[in-house]
């Protein structure tokens, strides 16, 4: 199962400074279970480099963002991307319910559904969803975009399961500390 939080990786969207695999470590120590590693623009080699580095974070269950890797614990499609061709645990981003029907039906283990917010992660993407889009799925379903520790319990209300955040902790001065706060608004 999908735990209630997930993080989405943006090494772009990090304060100056600051490394990606250090503040996926840190957040992993304040309760982060699950990351979603994006970095599409890194080769080939770098990117399955980062892969295997945070696979060998204690606890964390790693998950390829469009890419197939070998070491991460599964994968998390594109909205238009196929189902991956080996059975194993895998996700897609979807932005409506027919979206999420579909991976369901092509055997999707969750989905992440947006926007449920603004988001300034990416600017004019929306309107947000209603907030009953997010109840009654076969499937467990991630509230993403705009998502932080003031919204997140709304989200989990409306019948996600639980949320994906990129931004919220991407840009924080102490992305764990924010870890920390999207958990206890979830319990």
């Amino acid at each position: 199962m999908i735990p209630r939080l997930v993080v989405l990786t943006d090494r772009a969207q990090l304060r100056l400074g600051r490394g990606l695999v250090r503040t996926v470590r840190e957040c992993a120590d304040a309760g982060l279970s699950a990351v979603v590693v994006r970095e599409h623009d890194l080769a080939p080699s770098a990117r399955s480099a980062l892969v295997e580095e945070l696979v060998s974070v204690p606890g964390l269950t790693v998950i390829s963002s469009r890419i197939p890797d070998p070491r991460a614990h599964g994968l998390h499609c594109a909205a238009q991307q196929g189902a991956p061709p080996s059975a194993g645990r895998w996700g897609r981003s979807c932005h409506s319910r027919a979206e999420a029907d579909r991976a369901a039906d092509e055997g999707a283990s969750w989905v992440t559904l947006s926007p449920y917010a603004v988001s300034a992660s990416k600017p004019g993407h929306g309107p947000a969803l209603p907030p009953g889009a997010y109840a009654g799925h076969r499937v467990p379903v991630l509230a993403l975009a705009g998502i932080d520790a003031r919204n997140a319990a709304a989200a989990r209300s409306a019948g996600a399961h639980g949320v994906a955040v990129m931004g919220a902790v991407m840009r924080a001065a102490d992305p764990a500390a924010v870890v920390a706060g999207l958990l206890e608004a979830l319990a």
